[in-house]
């Protein structure tokens, strides 16, 4: 079967629609990089949100990068450390990471290298 990017999309969207998490995530990464649809951080940014307030690690992960860069909203470390964390408690090791990054760097928290071994070292494990 051919890759269609474009149908790929519509089915996320239909999916996302009914309010299944992944597909709302996975839409937003279509948003987030023109994959089938035209690029639109302003798009990617929401559906990431929606997916996130409903609890999906992924979607705080990727909305975090949003917020970190200012891609479809304002620039705010701090919301960016936020997002990170929740994603963290809730066990995803990426979002674990990236906060041990937050912390080695001093981005939106209080720089503390203890914490940043902390978080990489449950990362990894």
């Amino acid at each position: 079967v051919p890759q269609d990017y474009a149908e790929a999309a519509v089915l996320f969207r239909r999916a996302a629609d009914q309010g299944h998490l992944d597909a709302q995530h996975e839409l937003g990464r279509c948003y987030r990089d023109g994959t089938g649809v035209p690029q639109d951080d302003r798009e990617a940014t929401r559906l990431f949100r929606r997916a996130a307030n409903k609890g999906n690690a992924r979607a705080y992960c990727k909305l975090r990068h949003c917020y970190r860069l200012g891609r479809g909203i304002p620039q705010d470390d701090d919301e960016a450390a936020r997002l990170y964390r929740r994603a963290a408690e809730q066990g995803h090791p990426f979002g674990q990471y990236l906060l041990g990054q937050s912390y080695e760097r001093g981005k939106g928290v209080l720089q503390d290298d203890c914490e940043a071994a902390r978080l990489y070292r449950l990362a990894a494990e």
